[in-house]
């Protein structure tokens, strides 16, 4: 467990700031990922305990772990680029909406690293769907990240009759990681104003 869930760089990547198309793309995969692998498995940890690294030797409960860590990714991109672009609309005035196209060539290039087509599939006419139904000017304020904390509560891989017993502390942790990632790109943009 010395890597990071995802294949991409370590989060030593510390953005001084967001100018370019290619940083908001970045910005949004990092910290999705993030966000995803520091709940799923601080969560896992939480309720297996000093059996934490044994379970990874079981191969049902790995295949598990990453059914629920693309999931819960896939819900984690949707929520980060929505929040991300309907903040920017709103607070700073950004004309060109480059959801879709940030969003999809993220989900392709994870294509790469294991997420598998029918999956890719579904998450992209799910994100359409939900780009039809956005409200940018409000969505930024109004539970952005809603639908990931649904995700990593529903595909954790832990007993049903013991995530119910969770089921608030876990919207609470991640909804708080989420807070630092809002927090995070408030710094990072700013100075950036659009005409």
């Amino acid at each position: 467990m010395g890597e990071y869930v995802f294949p991409i760089k370590k989060f030593t990547n510390k953005f001084g700031s967001i100018n370019s198309k290619k940083d908001l793309k970045n910005f949004i995969q990092e910290r999705s990922a993030h966000v995803t692998q520091t709940t799923l498995y601080g969560y896992i940890k939480t309720r297996i305990g000093t059996r934490y690294a044994l379970m990874f030797e079981d191969e049902i409960f790995s295949k598990s772990i990453n059914l629920a860590k693309w999931n819960i990714y896939m819900a984690a991109l949707s929520d980060c680029t929505l929040y991300v672009f309907s903040y920017l609309i709103e607070k700073k005035n950004l004309k060109q909406n480059d959801a879709q196209e940030i969003f999809i060539e993220i989900i392709e290039n994870e294509k790469n690293n294991g997420l598998n087509e029918k999956l890719f599939e579904d998450t992209k006419i799910e994100f359409n769907q939900r780009l039809k139904e956005v409200d940018w000017k409000i969505y930024h304020i109004n539970t952005p990240f809603k639908n990931s904390g649904l995700a990593l509560y529903k595909w954790s891989p832990i007993a049903d009759n013991l995530k119910i017993l969770d089921k608030e502390i876990v919207l609470n942790s991640i909804k708080l990681k989420w807070n630092l990632v809002e927090n995070d790109f408030q710094n990072l943009t700013k100075n950036l104003y659009f005409d």
